[in-house]
């Protein structure tokens, strides 16, 4: 079901509800609808451990696993399990650092960079269809309150 679909159903009354409660949910909602068609449309690896490359990839230097939890958000045991299974499938791999023997760097690797390129169009596509009619002022707008939320949380 469309999420226009749900607040017109006749089943959910979101009469007198917040619109900060309804942002909420809206959002919570959106996150497990991509999640589930990111996770078809990729099928080897999950949104999660996608999401997880993205990020990895996107540090000016391999990050360690509590920098990564930091900008993922989420616990250090979470990005531990989802770092695993990233391991057993050969997308990263961990490596000491060089200035601190004690710290374990992740990397991403060869197989990893060509299931990126690989996936290119398809999540340009995606991307385009997903944001179609949607000027980039409502984008900024969006961003900005997302991330003064998330500092409010903080």
């Amino acid at each position: 079901m469309k999420i226009e679909e749900v607040v017109k159903s006749e089943k959910i009354d979101f009469l007198g509800i917040p619109p900060e409660y309804f942002l909420l949910g809206l959002m919570s909602a959106f996150e497990n609808r991509f999640q589930t068609m990111a996770d078809n449309v990729m099928k080897e690896i999950s949104w999660k451990q996608f999401f997880a490359i993205i990020c990895i990839n996107m540090c000016k230097e391999p990050p360690t696993i509590n920098e990564l939890s930091e900008i993922l958000g989420s616990s250090h045991q979470n990005v531990k399990q989802i770092l695993l299974k990233l391991e057993k499938k050969d997308f990263i791999k961990f490596q000491e650092d060089k200035a601190d023997k004690r710290k374990q760097r992740i990397v991403l690797t060869q197989k990893c960079m060509k299931f990126c390129q690989d996936g290119n169009q398809n999540s340009v596509q995606i991307m385009q269809k997903m944001f179609h009619g949607i000027k980039p002022a409502q984008i900024q707008t969006t961003i900005k309150t997302i991330i003064k939320m998330d500092e409010n949380l903080k």
